[in-house]
């Protein structure tokens, strides 16, 4: 491991769960909930900037999502501490996944992307 990879690194974890109340499966409306854990296993604390999801489907349709920080907060986290939040997506099926990235700024001003590993969207008893 070299220098760079000890200094920057931020570890994603995200937690799924189907919002049968606020889902209209006749209107092709499925609502999922994501919970991500953003940890700091780095050296050096870093702020997130920017966040950029694909969203896609079972029809394969994606969605594109840019956007400034998550939930209206650009969190920095401090080496050794974690960031939670909850977000929402909506799908035309039952079963989807979601990716992307964080880009992230250390205090150091070094500027770097942070991938978010995919993950599946589904309904209850959808996918085994």
């Amino acid at each position: 491991m070299n220098m760079a990879e000890k200094e920057y690194d931020i570890d994603v974890i995200a937690e799924t769960s189907y919002i049968s109340e606020q889902s209209y499966p006749e209107e092709n409306r499925y609502v999922f909930a994501y919970t991500i854990t953003l940890t700091n296993n780095g050296l050096i604390a870093a702020t997130l900037l920017r966040r950029h999801w694909l969203i896609t489907d079972a029809n394969c349709k994606v969605q594109e999502v840019r956007g400034e920080g998550v939930i209206g907060e650009q969190p920095h986290i401090l080496p050794g501490e974690s960031f939670r939040y909850t977000s929402a997506a909506v799908l035309e099926t039952p079963v989807g996944c979601m990716q992307g990235s964080y880009q992230m700024i250390a205090d150091d001003g070094v500027e770097f992307d942070t991938p978010i590993p995919v993950f599946n969207l589904s309904t209850p008893n959808t996918l085994h």
